[in-house]
């Protein structure tokens, strides 16, 4: 059976960011997620949500609509009362800040509707092994086994 890929909204970033003069960034992130989707992605069944298309949407026009071009024919993942409650419980329950909450939905998302792997590039609130751990425990408090939060440098072999 394919394995499933919640895409969370800086990986579409990436895709569409002017390169990158740093070339630790450019390298780490503007390649990589390039060459993950270029050659990884038709290996998955992609998922997005509402909270990717509303954050995706945000921003310079014409990058926006660059972003929602590449999702425009994707699976979305229900933002239904399950995940709301979900992603409330990460944010009293884990060391997430209050300012994550968008973050915590797209792992509330992820995590109900059952998503082999979260691919992102936030570490200081998604790939984060500090996190994960609690985030770990609410879920399977709630009867939901977490999925795997990784960048696509993680999910290049195969």
């Amino acid at each position: 059976m394919i394995e499933t890929v919640y895409i969370e909204t800086s990986i579409l970033g990436y895709l569409t960011a002017r390169p990158s003069r740093d070339l630790i960034v450019a390298a780490n992130s503007d390649e990589i997620t390039r060459e993950w989707w270029d050659t990884r992605r038709n290996d998955f069944q992609l998922y997005f949500s509402q909270a990717v298309i509303k954050e995706t949407s945000q921003g310079d026009a014409a990058i926006a609509s660059q972003r929602l071009k590449i999702i425009r024919n994707s699976a979305l993942l229900d933002l239904n009362q399950s995940v709301l409650d979900l992603a409330e419980q990460f944010l009293e329950r884990s060391n997430l800040p209050a300012k994550a909450d968008v973050d915590s939905v797209h792992i509330a998302a992820a995590t109900v509707h059952g998503m082999n792997y979260l691919l992102t590039w936030n570490c200081k609130h998604i790939a984060n092994a500090q996190i994960q751990r609690k985030l770990a425990e609410i879920s399977f408090d709630f009867g939901y086994e977490l999925p795997i939060l990784c960048t696509p440098y993680e999910l290049l072999g195969g």
